[in-house]
């Protein structure tokens, strides 16, 4: 199998940068699991979100108290296009 060019390389990184951008803008989760066990999300921010089972376990249980806790202090919290 021949090596490939420099310009088969270069165009190659190109497509591979093109799939990261787009994944990034794409507004998808990622979920992986962390070297000590925890779960951490990708895509909310800058940085990931890990937690361990048992807390995912309880945030997802007051899933619905939370969202009634954003909608009652929505006045207060910081929106995207403000």
């Amino acid at each position: 199998m021949p090596e490939p060019s420099y310009e088969e390389l270069k165009a190659r990184l190109a497509e591979l940068e093109k799939q990261v951008d787009t994944r990034k803008r794409s507004g998808s989760l990622e979920f992986k699991v962390s070297e000590k066990g925890g779960v951490s999300v990708y895509g909310l921010g800058r940085f990931p979100v890990t937690l361990y089972y048992e807390q995912w376990t309880r945030l997802l249980d007051a899933s619905d108290k939370l969202r009634e806790f954003l909608e009652e202090n929505k006045s207060k919290l910081k929106l995207k296009g403000q």
